[in-house]
């Protein structure tokens, strides 16, 4: 019961850091598409470990990574504001690639099936 309390928690808190982050000045972050893709908070809300996706090169989700964390304070106190909790928890972030990897798989999925299209033999043909 009590982890069905905490999985809520951290998609209101996900949801919460999602839209605060849309609204940080940091030319770093606000000029990056940003997504959270997940949020998990600790069971002793602490902690609220925020995995973020960037759209874009390595550098620049470096710069972003960097901007959030100077922006953490006071995204800390947006989103604790918007979740009111008794406790705001401490985010940290992690930059999460499984975006990237599954564009990178579907791509190669539609690649080798224009392959076998092109080179599989016809039905009735054998090998």
């Amino acid at each position: 019961m009590a982890n069905n309390r905490i999985d809520r928690i951290s998609e209101l808190y996900g949801r919460a850091l999602a839209e605060a982050i849309r609204q940080v000045k940091d030319p770093r972050v606000s000029g990056a598409f940003v997504s959270v893709t997940h949020c998990e908070v600790t069971n002793d809300l602490r902690y609220a470990k925020a995995y973020i996706s960037v759209l874009g090169a390595d550098d620049q989700a470096k710069e972003v990574m960097k901007g959030l964390k100077s922006a953490a304070g006071w995204l800390r106190r947006e989103v604790g504001h918007a979740v009111q909790l008794r406790y705001a928890p401490e985010l940290v972030f992690t930059l999460d690639h499984s975006i990237e990897s599954g564009a990178h798989i579907n791509d190669v999925i539609h690649q080798l099936a224009r392959e076998g299209k092109m080179g599989a033999p016809e039905s009735g043909e054998e090998e």
